[in-house]
């Protein structure tokens, strides 16, 4: 199968190539994904899952991306709940081979039926993002209606799927982001636009929840205008500050078909769009790395 690998550590995006490898077997709880659309995080290659398996063992030539949206053409030894021939969407393993592939072993848990009228590209788009989004406000800031909400990067892949959620959940929501980002915020739904480059954050007033895609002096910025018993939540780095009666976490977005599921039907209903600003080809790929948009770039294969 034609796959994208990285095999030079030092080499960064440069080191991505188009190449052929062995089509992928299908593990116990296993299945074999035809690719039709495939997803990336420009940060992995320094992640250590791209480089290593889990026991530490090197394991190049990779191949990167983790989200995917495809058909399944086989099935491993005992698993359940898909068939061959069903559409899916999903996650790879953080320490396996990933999705810019033509085919892609995955494990079953990690994926879920894609609704019928729902296109490939929308859905690859998705998993990261959405699950990142929902895990953020509702499983550590247990977002409610009425409170709060300060979005960073409300015009990004992250913080755009978090504005839609958190519309449906009834709070009040405050974006950020850059002037060219205004426009975009606005039509997702926030009440409220900052500036992070012409207006003051401190404007903001007091805030229930932070959600934090940028890190440093934003994010320690950001703690200080949370309410007493208000919640930061950030996927950038590791909090430094911590709010005087509240909660600074930092987390890494975890698998979850159940919250996958209910990303789909709102991807099904209309009620939610990934932000795809690029759609490119596999030999593309490479390139696309390098590429600075302000949502998802999308890989298609098949």
């Amino acid at each position: 199968m034609r796959a994208i690998t990285v095999q030079d550590r030092e080499a960064g995006d440069y080191g991505l190539s188009l190449t052929e490898l062995p089509d992928p077997h299908a593990a116990e709880n296993d299945v074999i994904v035809q690719v039709h659309a495939a997803g990336f995080t420009r940060g992995e290659l320094d992640w250590p899952g791209t480089w290593t398996d889990r026991a530490g063992r090197d394991r190049t030539p990779s191949v990167p991306g983790h989200e995917l949206s495809g058909v399944v053409v086989e099935l491993g030894y005992g698993t359940t709940g898909l068939t061959v021939g069903q559409r899916v969407f999903g996650l790879t393993d953080w320490a396996r081979n990933g999705s810019l592939a033509e085919y892609a072993a995955v494990e079953a848990r990690n994926l879920v039926p894609l609704p019928a009228g729902v296109d490939h590209i929308a859905a690859a788009a998705l998993p990261i993002s959405g699950l990142t989004a929902w895990q953020a406000l509702f499983d550590h800031a247990h977002l409610q209606a009425g409170q709060t909400v300060l979005i960073h990067g409300a015009g990004g892949a992250v913080g755009s799927v978090a504005v839609q959620l958190a519309l449906e959940t009834g709070a009040h929501i405050i974006g950020t982001g850059r002037a060219s980002d205004r426009d975009l915020a606005g039509t997702l739904g926030v009440h409220e636009f900052l500036d992070l480059d012409g207006d003051r954050l401190e404007d903001a007033g007091e805030i229930d929840v932070v959600l934090d895609v940028i890190g440093g002096e934003i994010r320690d910025r950001s703690t200080a205008l949370l309410r007493p018993g208000g919640t930061l939540v950030t996927i950038a780095d590791p909090p430094t500050i911590h709010p005087r009666d509240g909660r600074a976490i930092f987390f890494v977005v975890e698998p979850n078909r159940e919250q996958l599921a209910q990303l789909a039907a709102r991807l099904r209903d209309g009620r939610l769009t990934p932000l795809v600003t690029a759609v490119r080809d596999l030999a593309g790929a490479p390139d696309a790395f390098a590429e600075r948009t302000r949502g998802r770039i999308i890989i298609t294969v098949k």
